[in-house]
């Protein structure tokens, strides 16, 4: 006998990563080899870089730049381009309705070339789908008008021959290649991923990579380097400038050591093209389309079979199963949906918004959770001097004077810290320079000191040898200048700084830094020989005056703004590359609830579950890298929130692109505004407010043509069944059909121009398949109710109950039945009561009463014998009124049962 070994239970294999998960590692694994990679020449000497690149001192020659553009290509990175135009009209007709009405009139066709019914069902789908496509196609023709940019050129160094002289001239960024030589001035695009060979004095603003706002300074470099060993952030290197950033003061000339994809902005923007996630909309969209769709088809082939039974024409039965379909079908939702978000981007572009992707602004009026970079979103991105204090964190008019001096008597290029002590004591008049000092010397700044000094005469002072007096004033970080000072004003007396005292003014300054301010220490000395140059060496025996204290202050609005939001039901959470103190002071000063700041790489090591969890107790995140913001906004996504992000930096692209609708600013990097769905062309932060209220208002109205159609329809099609099952001839043609369906489609086309109730637009609105399928079976039914009303009156009042009189029967349902699916778009468009507590817009009357009067006129036109249609008698109105009026009554009972049950109605 042969022993059966029992079976090891098998483990199921946990899933695999998603398509996005796979593209965010991509974008991790290709930046940090990128950044390896510029890390490396970072360490090695100017020497070695350049023979890295094959080049020399002296630059390419203008063969060798040809070649090497030839060879690596333009030095531009990744971006999406807009599809041709056929493909956007291809793309515009790619909706299920549409496809199934295009089947539908192909039967239609096929069963009779000349049926109407064919016509009317091909102006349905080419009305719609040009529509869609004339919007998208604007939009996007506007958005491209907006990233379309001068030239921009820059210094580089070449040379005619291998034996001539360099010439330096300008040339478009987009021909820069790998070994040239690039200058740098102030105001400069650093065109390319360079490695600094010389550089002076150069201050580099990196906020677009790394969301710091203060400029970062770079080495002074020669000509012999020896490379550094420091961090492997090729951002935080200070021998390396890296393409997307510029240059705020300094000069510096680098060897280009990458262009293009290649370089570590590249890196990151290469990953963001190709097809965007799902978003919300697409998903909601999606879903109410395949439960209107699954619903036609179990219902068309019951009507379809009832009919071929009970009458016994086939052929007859399957034209009317045809027109049934129609008849379920909401076949203008995309032409709605279009019309919604085309009069949403035109309201929105009055208030100097584009927007690129017109779903993007229903998922504006879904947004619940909106995630803002800091710099210049929150802030406005300039440095302000916040306050000057003693050695005792008090305000001390002494250390702004000192201040002043030092950043107004030095020669060189003035940092941005240095134009905000100016620029505050010129609005306040606080300081007045006169001739009581003169220049006598100055020791630059440099980044080993990190500090520099002015030498002035005090001009109203005479010292023991009868000269004026001469006074040194240092400003830098505060650790540098305390290192050298032996004393400390104190309450304008001169005391000397003991190692408590020491402590105490670190704590001061320690203070100020835990508040998010920038700090610097001002120190002075009065030289004991005047003369007419001074040294590094003379920076000694200091006395403390105090500390300027720098911000880069929230904008005006932003707290305003933010407040609007939060009363909107949308929570704000700030994820920002700058550091933790500066982040938590701006957040505090805009009104956020800053709590526990978490730093971008406590994220790494948790996993998704965890990282939900954290992503939804945490309102600011700092000190974030582009693929951790990413990951938090998908987070958030995955615990069910609609996410917008504003942002405007190469560090927020991929986080913009991840997000259900990406915000971006006019003044932002091309990538940003690439990747972003919708662009403020003025950095006023109360437009998103009057977006969420626009997105929800657009929401509102598409969910209203939703709802009013799959319910009607549902109703139509259940009073067809029961028709159909007791009543010996078609009770009503399938041209009727058709006929009553655009009618009422037309009636509903104003339904974007329509208003919506206060109390919608105060909450996020999300799509819910779900509740649209519980509406649809709770009120349609009501109007089957008062059709089998109208199929006994027209039955026994006024004895249409033979083949003979079938007309009468089918004109008279025609009209009840498509004025009263006329009056429920009255009823369903507001929670409240129509008419009294809530009126539609004047497109919106118009429309339906065209509709009612369009239905009565009918049957007594001339188009009436071709459609089937008899004139009706006087005395049919009165029972007309009667059935409409209960139709109204109960609609509105089950309307408030249904508010009190579920909580909801649109």
């Amino acid at each position: 006998m042969t022993m059966l070994t029992p079976r090891t239970p098998t483990t199921l294999a946990p899933p695999g990563p998603s398509r996005r998960e796979r593209k965010a590692a991509e974008l991790q694994a290709r930046t940090r080899l990128v950044g390896e990679r510029l890390a490396d020449l970072s360490a090695r000497s100017g020497v070695q870089v350049l023979q890295e690149v094959d080049t020399s001192p002296a630059g390419l020659t203008h063969a060798e730049a040809a070649l090497r553009l030839e060879r690596h290509g333009s030095n531009t990175v990744a971006h999406e381009r807009a599809p041709r135009w056929y493909l956007q009209l291809a793309k515009a007709y790619g909706n299920p309705f549409i496809a199934v009405l295009v089947f539908l009139a192909a039967v239609m066709y096929w069963q009779d070339p000349k049926d109407p019914g064919v016509v009317i069902l091909s102006v349905m789908v080419g009305i719609s789908g040009l529509l869609r496509f004339w919007q998208e196609y604007r939009s996007g023709r506007a958005a491209d008008a907006l990233k379309r940019l001068v030239t921009t050129t820059c210094a580089v160094q070449r040379r005619a021959d291998s034996g001539s002289a360099p010439t330096t001239f300008e040339v478009p960024m987009d021909q820069v290649v790998p070994g040239d030589m690039v200058k740098l001035a102030a105001g400069d695009l650093i065109p390319a991923d360079l490695r600094l060979v010389t550089a002076k004095d150069l201050n580099v603003s990196q906020a677009a990579l790394s969301g710091e706002s203060l400029p970062v300074a770079k080495a002074d470099t020669r000509d012999q380097d020896l490379g550094r060993q420091g961090s492997t952030d090729p951002v935080e290197a200070d021998n390396l400038a890296l393409m997307g950033t510029s240059v705020t003061s300094g000069t510096a000339t680098g060897v280009v050591v990458a262009t293009g994809a290649d370089t570590y902005f590249g890196s990151m923007a290469g990953s963001l093209v190709g097809e965007r996630p799902q978003t919300s909309f697409d998903t909601g969209v999606r879903k109410v389309s395949f439960l209107l769709i699954r619903f036609m088809l179990v219902m068309v082939p019951v009507v379809f079979m009832i009919n071929g039974f009970t009458k016994g024409d086939w052929e007859e039965a399957f034209l009317f199963g045809v027109a049934v379909a129609v008849g379920l079908t909401p076949e203008m939702l995309p032409m709605v949906v279009s019309a919604n978000l085309a009069r949403g981007a035109v309201a929105m572009s009055k208030r100097k918004v584009v927007v690129k992707r017109l779903g993007a602004i229903q998922n504006l009026g879904a947004m619940d959770v909106l995630c803002t970079d800091k710099t210049g979103t929150l802030t406005e991105d300039r440095i302000v001097l916040d306050r000057y204090l003693d050695v005792h964190g008090e305000e001390d008019g002494e250390v702004l004077e000192y201040g002043y001096l030092n950043a107004r008597f030095q020669t060189g290029l003035k940092n941005l810290m240095d134009q905000a002590v100016i620029d505050r004591v010129d609005e306040a008049e606080e300081v007045v320079v006169d001739a009581r000092f003169s220049m006598v010397d100055e020791i630059p700044f440099d980044f080993a000191r990190r500090r520099m000094s002015v030498v002035l005469s005090r001009n109203s002072l005479v010292g023991e040898f009868g000269q004026p007096e001469h006074v040194m004033i240092t400003k830098g970080a505060v650790e540098e200048v305390l290192n050298l000072c032996t004393h400390m004003t104190d309450h304008g007396r001169t005391v000397e700084l003991t190692e408590q005292l020491r402590w105490h003014v670190t704590r001061i300054a320690e203070d100020n830094n835990r508040q998010g301010l920038r700090v610097l220490a001002v120190a002075t000395r009065t030289m004991d020989t005047p003369r007419e140059t001074y040294t590094v060496a003379d920076e000694d025996g200091l006395t403390l005056v105090g500390f300027l204290a720098f911000l880069d202050p929230p904008k005006a609005d932003a707290a305003r703004a933010l407040k609007a939001l939060a009363d909107k039901g949308i929570a704000v959470k700030v994820v920002t590359g700058d550091n933790d103190l500066v982040a938590a002071r701006v957040c505090a000063d805009v009104g956020i609830d800053v709590g526990h700041v978490v730093l971008g790489p406590a994220t790494d090591a948790l996993d998704e579950a965890e990282l939900r969890a954290l992503a939804a107790r945490t309102t600011v995140f700092a000190k974030v890298n582009p693929v951790q913001k990413a990951r938090i906004v998908r987070a958030l996504q995955a615990d069910g929130h609609t996410v917008g992000f504003l942002g405007d930096g190469i560090n927020d692209a991929a986080a913009l692109r991840d997000a259900d609708v990406g915000i971006s600013v006019d003044t932002a990097v091309d990538i940003a505004k690439e990747s972003a769905d919708i662009i403020l062309l003025e950095k006023d932060l109360t437009v998103l407010e009057q977006g969420v209220v626009q997105g929800r208002t657009t929401f509102g109205n598409t969910i209203k043509y939703i709802k009013m159609t799959a319910s009607s329809n549902f109703g139509n099609v259940f009073s067809v069944l029961v028709a159909s099952a007791f009543i010996p001839f078609q009770p009503m043609l399938a041209i009727m059909l058709l006929v009553q369906n655009l009618v009422y489609d037309i009636a509903q086309l104003a339904t974007p121009w329509d208003r919506m109730d206060e109390e919608y637009l105060r909450e996020p609105r999300n799509w819910d398949a779900k509740g649209i399928g519980r509406f649809m079976v709770t009120v349609g039914p009501i109007s089957s109710i008062f059709d089998i009303s109208m199929f006994l009156i027209m039955w026994h009042v006024f004895a249409a109950n033979s083949e003979a009189s079938q007309s009468l029967f089918q004109s008279g349902w025609f009209v009840e039945g498509l004025l009263s699916q006329t009056l429920v778009v009255h009823m369903i468009r507001t929670r409240k009561i129509p008419f009294i507590q809530s009126r539609a817009s004047w497109p919106v009357m118009v429309t339906t009463v065209l509709a009612v009067l369009t239905g009565l006129w009918l049957p007594f036109s001339p188009l009436a014998p071709s459609l089937g249609f008899v004139a009706l008698p006087a005395s049919y109105f009165p029972w007309l009124i009667g059935v409409l009026l209960a139709y109204c009554t109960l609609t509105q009972l089950v309307k408030t049962w249904y508010i009190r049950r579920f909580g909801t109605w649109l």
